[in-house]
């Protein structure tokens, strides 16, 4: 700030005498323009100090007078820092006081109510407060009672589910391995034995009824045949190897009609048992039949002829 102070009072300085010996270079206001060249040779023409003890003065008084008034300033916040903190204690103060008053005149009130309702002393609050808690730990003890049980419950269902799914996993891969057996045997009379241990494991099962009357008709029982394909045909209606090997029985015992309505009923379901029928020796004695004809080879001939 010194340094300042100093090369303003230099310009000062230099640049009067030069504004009154040189009129050309005075502004239209009488003041003549300052350039850098000016200040140049100014410094080099200078044979003096810059400074007097009056600048020195000046600059001392000036800095003397900022402290001050810093000085002022920051009393001035300390004050109010202060008064502020004053008036947040107060605050404080005045709340927790407001509050424990308010904590009594509430202890007042519910004392006064618990005196109104008949609890005169603290043993008779006691008494009631441990008949009540008595009370509700009961009805605590019943309800978790109830759920416990209701949860064994349903535990105990849970278990007899997976008992029977077991159960069921252990018969179906029974019946699995009696169906690869009967797959497997070459004697009627075994695969029968085997069909019949599957409808001792399943009694509805239609599959095992319906390929049980296909091995009978091997062994010529048509009319037992007969009674497993309609015992399968209850269980499900619509079960075309069912229909197809009643047909066959029909057809073993000379019931034409009935033979090929069946055989009808079960083409209907599935085109395969056409071509089933046009080579099955159970149909031996119908091939010269017209209905059957029309029904198992009237396609055949229509495709020879085209």
């Amino acid at each position: 700030m010194l340094m300042t102070f100093m090369a303003l009072a230099l310009v000062m300085t230099l640049v009067a005498p030069a504004q009154a010996q040189d009129p050309e270079t005075t502004g239209p206001n009488g003041k003549k323009d300052v350039t850098s060249a000016d200040v140049a040779a100014a410094l080099a023409d200078l044979e003096e100090p810059m400074y007097t003890p009056f600048i020195e003065l000046y600059l001392l008084e000036e800095s003397k007078a900022l402290r001050k008034e810093m000085q002022n300033t920051r009393a001035e916040l300390i004050e109010k820092v202060v008064d502020k903190e004053l008036s947040v204690a107060d605050k404080t103060m005045s709340y927790a006081t407001d509050t424990v008053t308010y904590f009594f005149y509430l202890i007042a009130g519910a004392t006064s109510i618990l005196v109104v309702i008949g609890w005169n002393s603290i043993r008779d609050m006691r008494n009631q407060l441990t008949s009540l808690a008595e009370k509700r730990v009961n009805e605590l003890v019943v309800e978790y009672e109830r759920r416990l049980e209701g949860i064994e419950d349903q535990l105990k269902q849970k278990s007899d589910i997976i008992h029977q799914n077991q159960a069921e996993i252990e018969r179906t891969n029974e019946v699995h391995s009696l169906w690869l057996k009967a797959s497997q045997e070459t004697s009627q009379q075994n695969k029968i034995a085997a069909y019949d241990q599957i409808l001792e494991l399943r009694p509805d099962d239609v599959e095992a009824l319906s390929y049980k009357a296909d091995a009978v008709l091997e062994i010529q029982e048509p009319l037992w045949a007969i009674s497993l394909c309609q015992r399968a045909l209850k269980l499900a209606p619509d079960n075309g190897h069912a229909h197809y090997q009643l047909a066959c029985a029909y057809a073993e015992i000379g019931r034409w009609e009935d033979a090929v309505a069946t055989l009808q009923k079960a083409i209907d379901i599935s085109e395969a048992y056409r071509d089933d029928a046009s080579v099955d020796l159970s149909f031996e004695h119908l091939r010269e039949h017209e209905s059957f004809r029309t029904l198992v080879f009237n396609n055949q001939d229509d495709s020879t002829d085209a």
